[in-house]
């Protein structure tokens, strides 16, 4: 069997998703549909070996949705997958990776809390930066920084 390269996995993820991979510097980007969210990632796992749940984050683009990005690890063959699906507005809600990743607990939380994303399927969806009286999610675009809760003006 021959090394995974950057190329050869894009080559992968787009025979079983479609879309237009890109590809830079041993890293494969690939958005998919909420629905193909686990699926790819498993994908990932299994198929590309990218067993190292790397991060997961969100991103706002506000009246655009919001995205939920995850990165995934081959350590082996230094690739990385890059998986982002796109959250409709006010429709915050992405199947959780917990059943793939232990890791992907405690980043869920923490987009949760941040983001207001709700990861559905997840054991222990709670906030863990912020106390339960808070009320918004300072990182999305419409959180109002002038707020009494505040902790900088």
């Amino acid at each position: 069997m021959t090394a995974l390269t950057a190329a050869a996995a894009a080559s992968e993820l787009q025979a079983r998703f479609g879309g237009e991979p890109v590809v830079a510097a041993g890293d494969v980007s690939l958005a998919v549909a909420p629905a193909r969210w686990v699926e790819a990632a498993q994908f990932a796992r299994d198929t590309l070996g990218c067993r190292y749940f790397n991060w997961l984050t969100a991103v706002d683009y506000k009246d655009q949705g919001m995205d939920v990005v995850v990165r995934l690890d081959n350590l082996e063959a230094v690739v990385s997958v890059t998986l982002r699906t796109r959250l409709a507005v006010g429709a915050l809600r992405c199947p959780s990776l917990t059943g793939l990743f232990r890791g992907a607990n405690w980043m869920e939380r923490e987009c949760y809390d941040m983001f207001g994303v709700t990861f559905e399927g997840h054991p222990d969806l709670r906030r863990i930066l912020l106390g339960d009286d808070w009320e918004g999610h300072p990182l999305r675009k419409d959180y109002a920084v002038d707020t009494p809760q505040a902790p900088y003006r």
